[in-house]
């Protein structure tokens, strides 16, 4: 006697964009706290020596880091042909920006950094797969 097959069902586009942004908001929020860990990092935040040293800095670092959190729900919600060249661009954009840090980030104390950056830009890659690959309607007749 067979053992009944496991449920399964198609997931729709925007869902499975929408877990994808998830899971790479996730993953800088991960390596921006990690970061915290790496020797003198804290050290250079308590005495104003960081990366983010100007108000400005830190809005555009703001601005970058709530796109793909934003993304979460635009995905969701989008009309199809804007949400998939939304995906398109952006997902395009942080996967060239993740690429860049990463082989930035090359030292013993950062490889974790490397590794999100890795899995990020991986991540980011398959939303631009998945969004130019966005099914077509079709007409049933």
């Amino acid at each position: 006697m067979e053992k009944p097959k496991l449920e399964d069902f198609k997931v729709n586009i925007r869902f499975k964009l929408s877990a994808l942004w998830t899971s790479v908001t996730f993953c800088y929020l991960y390596g921006d706290y990690f970061e915290l860990y790496v020797p003198g990092q804290t050290e250079g935040l308590v005495n104003g020596i960081n990366l983010l040293d100007s108000p400005i800095k830190l809005f555009a670092s703001s601005v970058l880091l709530a796109i793909p959190a934003l993304m979460v729900f635009l995905s969701l919600v989008l009309k199809p042909l804007v949400n998939k060249r939304l995906n398109i661009v952006l997902g395009i954009f942080f996967t060239a920006i993740m690429v860049l840090l990463g082989v930035l980030s090359i030292e013993p104390w950062r490889a974790f950094y490397v590794f999100l950056a890795i899995l990020e830009s991986i991540i980011t890659s398959i939303i631009v797969w998945y969004a130019i690959k966005w099914p077509r309607q079709t007409d049933n007749l």
